[in-house]
C-alpha cells in the first residue's frame, strides 16, 4: 500500500522531506539544495501553501532589508500527516486489544469515553450559537482551522464535508472509531447526524449530514455505534 507522500510527484515529495529534515526553510534554500530553479520550487510552494500542507511566516533578519520579507516554510498539521506514521498500527492493535480483552462492550465503553471528553471540550465554544453557526465552528472539531473542511446546505440540512480525515488509516481499517465523531455531533447539534458518503466506502471524502427537523429527544442514547451504510 503507498503512503500519500509517496503519490505525489518527485519534486514536491523532494521539497516536502527537505522542509521536513530541515524544520524550516525559504524557497532559495529549497531551490540550491534541490538543484533546481527558484520558480520550480515556488510553484509547487505556492500550491502546497493552498493545499494547506505548508505554512510561512517572514524570517527573522540581521539587519533591515529593502523589499519584502524572506519567507521561510514550514509543514503543518496536514502536511505532516502525509508522511507515515507508526502510531497509526499502534492505534489499530489497541483498538483490537480492547475488543479482545473487553469484548463489544468495552470497545463501545472506550468510545463513549472519547465522545464524552470531546463534547465536554465543545460545548463552551458553541454556547449561545445557532445551529447554523454551531455547524461552521465544527470545521474544527478534526484540526483547528481546518483547511480540508467546508460546510454546505443541502435540502434543509446542513453539511459538514472532510476531504482529509486526519484518522483516515486507522478509519479505514476499523470504522467503529467514526461513530465517535458521529455521536459528538449530533451532542452538540441536538439533532440527529447521518454519515452519508465515507472514505471507506471509496467516497474520497466523508459528508455529515445535520437534520434539523430531526432533534434529538431527552432520552436519545449518549454514544452508539454509527449505523451500517444502507441501514440508516
Amino acid at each position: 500500500m503507498t503512503t500519500p507522500l509517496e503519490e505525489l510527484s518527485e519534486i514536491r515529495r523532494a521539497i516536502l522531506l527537505l522542509i521536513k529534515q530541515e524544520q524550516r526553510a525559504t524557497i532559495g534554500e529549497l531551490a540550491a539544495q534541490l538543484g533546481v530553479t527558484y520558480e520550480a520550487v515556488r510553484q509547487q510552494i505556492v500550491q502546497m501553501e493552498a493545499d494547506g500542507w505548508v505554512a510561512a511566516e517572514a524570517a527573522r533578519e540581521d539587519a533591515p532589508r529593502v523589499g519584502r520579507p524572506t519567507r521561510v516554510y514550514m509543514l503543518t498539521t496536514a502536511g505532516e500527516h502525509l508522511f507515515p506514521k507508526e502510531y497509526d498500527l499502534l492505534t489499530v492493535d489497541l483498538l483490537d486489544s480492547v475488543t479482545e480483552q473487553m469484548g463489544p462492550g468495552g470497545l463501545r465503553q472506550v468510545l463513549a469515553s472519547l465522545t464524552e471528553k470531546r463534547v465536554r471540550a465543545w460545548l463552551p465554544r458553541l454556547e449561545g450559537k445557532s445551529l447554523a453557526e454551531r455547524v461552521e465552528a465544527l470545521r474544527g472539531i478534526y484540526l483547528e482551522n481546518d483547511p480540508f473542511m467546508e460546510t454546505a446546505e443541502a435540502d434543509g440540512d446542513l453539511l459538514l464535508v472532510e476531504r482529509n480525515c486526519p484518522f483516515l488509516s486507522v478509519a479505514m481499517e476499523r470504522p467503529a472509531l467514526c461513530s465517535v465523531t458521529v455521536a459528538s455531533l449530533q451532542r452538540l447539534l441536538g439533532v440527529r447526524v447521518r454519515r452519508e458518503e465515507r472514505f471507506q466506502a471509496g467516497h474520497g471524502r466523508c459528508v455529515f449530514r445535520a437534520m434539523p427537523g430531526e432533534p434529538l429527544s431527552a432520552d436519545h442514547p449518549a454514544f452508539e455505534f454509527e449505523e451500517p451504510p444502507g441501514e440508516e
